[in-house]
């Protein structure tokens, strides 16, 4: 390389240069004077041909430090120096050696200082506009060539340090966070490695604020990791080259797992409004309960989220589940407290049909009590008289599934009087219905003594389909199951485009007889009555 060529053994090329390359020289300071980009390729290119021309490497920070208008001299003043540095390092310019002078490791030395500059002033551009993916690009490129080059006398060297100090000022910057995206995106999801530290560095950066308030910052990261290794096989996407020694903690997904818990810990036990806990929990059975190798340290996060009610309680409700199924969670009362989610706001939130589904999975279970079962149907049942048709077009199959899986509950549908004592009192002064909406324990709300008769009331609703539906109950039950996913998004959009789209056979009669006057009355001696319109407008 021509950086390594020993001048001292060759002095007559340097002197006898021919009489024309003198005015080259200056032509080309003259060009490179008016240009500052080819002034700055000229310092470049002089410090990759020789080693005397090192302190140009000082003369391009300073470029790079300046404030000039043109942004772009600055980006290219920094491209220059990291090709400069690259260079240096995979030749060994930066590496100490045991056999190299006192004045070789000075110049090292001085090499490494202006390293460490170099690399302060790149992190600053990452929180400029602009130049920031520029900038972003650079840092993970000198991250990979120091990872692989300057090892200090190891095997394996990953630069957490400089990983760190990248994430600390994406974290920080003041910007649209667009950098912060490409940045998960195109090295955290990608390479396991990067993943591993980033994790690490996420925990130390949260457990060392004074004051944290980079949550939503922290959240843009950590929730872009979408994949979940299952097995160590799967660790094989390294950004720097891979250890040698297969015992080393890249290998292994317990130490993978161990650090996520503590990034995803480290941001739970922080402060947070209603909607970043929303966020969370959204997350939790796929991105964040994958990773813990403790699980049980994420029951007091769920059970308060699950205590707290509303459409709170509806998102912690997949991870508390998640927990029971596949982590053996021993919650106290878990049905009752499923139970009490049932009221009017279920039928009309957004959550809806994800509530729907988990309910149908928790009641799928044949050994449960019969009274538990016909206390949800019951209390279902009930909450369809003043829910939506959206809603009660979702309860409906869902009623019939529950019924075909608990054949004990069935005759809640028609329930006939056992003695004629029992009908007489019917025919007479009716029924009271044994129902106890307010009871909270659904073991004590007397629901098996009861009946359905508010999915009878459905077959008389206004809405056609709604009535049409609710008829299913009345029928004989041949089919096995309704696919609950054909019903649960349906919402009141949905419902009327598919009522306005529909063919009608025969135009509907709006009148009976076509009015003669519609906002105006009739003369008292055409024997007419006027039209209700007529009526209010009079008065």
């Amino acid at each position: 390389m021509p950086a390594l060529v020993d001048t001292a053994d060759h002095p007559a090329k340097r002197k006898r240069g021919p009489a024309k390359e003198k005015p080259l020289k200056r032509v080309r300071s003259e060009s490179a004077e008016k240009d500052p980009q080819a002034q700055i390729f000229l310092l470049e290119n002089e410090v990759l041909e020789s080693r005397k021309h090192y302190n140009n490497i000082t003369k391009l920070i300073k470029i790079l430090q300046a404030d000039s208008e043109d942004g772009d001299i600055a980006v290219v003043a920094a491209i220059s120096l990291c090709r400069i540095f690259t260079r240096l390092m995979v030749s060994g310019e930066l590496t100490k050696k045991q056999t190299g002078s006192e004045k070789e490791a000075g110049v090292i030395s001085w090499l490494r200082e202006r390293y460490l500059t170099y690399k302060l002033e790149l992190l600053k551009l990452l929180s400029e506009d602009g130049v920031e993916s520029t900038a972003l690009t650079l840092c993970m490129r000198l991250l990979k060539t120091e990872g692989e080059h300057l090892l200090n006398g190891q095997d394996y060297h990953f630069p957490t340090v400089f990983l760190a100090d990248i994430l600390n000022k994406l974290l920080t910057a003041i910007n649209d966070g667009s950098t912060r995206q490409e940045f998960a995106e195109k090295f955290v999801e990608e390479y396991d490695d990067i993943r591993f530290y980033t994790f690490e560095a996420i925990e130390k950066f949260i457990k060392e604020s004074a004051r944290f308030d980079k949550f939503d910052a922290v959240m843009e990261i950590l929730k872009s990791i979408e994949s979940v290794p299952e097995s160590a096989e799967e660790l094989e996407d390294f950004y720097i080259k891979a250890p040698k020694r297969n015992n080393h903690t890249l290998y292994s997904l317990a130490q993978h797992k161990r650090r996520a818990q503590g990034a995803w810990l480290a941001l739970m036990t922080q402060e947070m409004n209603k909607e970043q806990r929303k966020t969370i929990l959204g997350l939790m059975r796929d991105s964040i309960a994958p990773w813990f190798t403790k699980p049980e340290l994420l029951m007091d996060f769920l059970t308060d989220s699950y205590n707290a009610g509303g459409s709170m309680s509806l998102l912690a409700l997949s991870g508390v589940f998640y927990l029971i199924e596949e982590k053996n969670l021993d919650y106290p009362l878990f049905y009752q407290k499923l139970y009490s989610l049932l009221d009017r706001d279920i039928l009309n939130s957004k959550h809806r049909s994800r509530f729907l589904r988990l309910l149908d999975v928790f009641l799928a279970s044949t050994h449960l009590p019969a009274a538990l079962v016909a206390s949800f149907l019951k209390r279902l049942s009930r909450l369809t008289l003043s829910a939506p048709p959206s809603g009660i077009v979702s309860i409906i199959p869902w009623i019939y599934n529950i019924l075909k899986k608990h054949p004990t509950c069935t005759f809640m549908i028609h329930r006939v009087p056992r003695t004629s004592e029992a009908k007489k009192f019917l025919e007479t002064s009716g029924m009271l219905d044994p129902f106890l909406m307010d009871e909270a324990d659904p073991m004590e709300t007397n629901a098996i003594e009861s009946c359905l008769w508010e999915i009878v009331t459905l077959q008389s609703h206004f809405h056609p389909n709604v009535a049409s539906l609710a008829k299913i109950i009345s029928e004989q039950f041949t089919k096995h199951a309704y696919n609950l996913e054909d019903f649960l998004d349906h919402n009141s959009a949905s419902m009327l485009t598919t009522h306005l789209n529909k063919t009608l056979k025969k135009e509907p009669d709006v009148e009976f007889e076509i009015p003669k006057r519609i906002l105006l009355k009739y003369d008292a001696e055409s024997g007419l009555k006027d039209s209700l319109v007529a009526s209010l407008w009079g008065m």
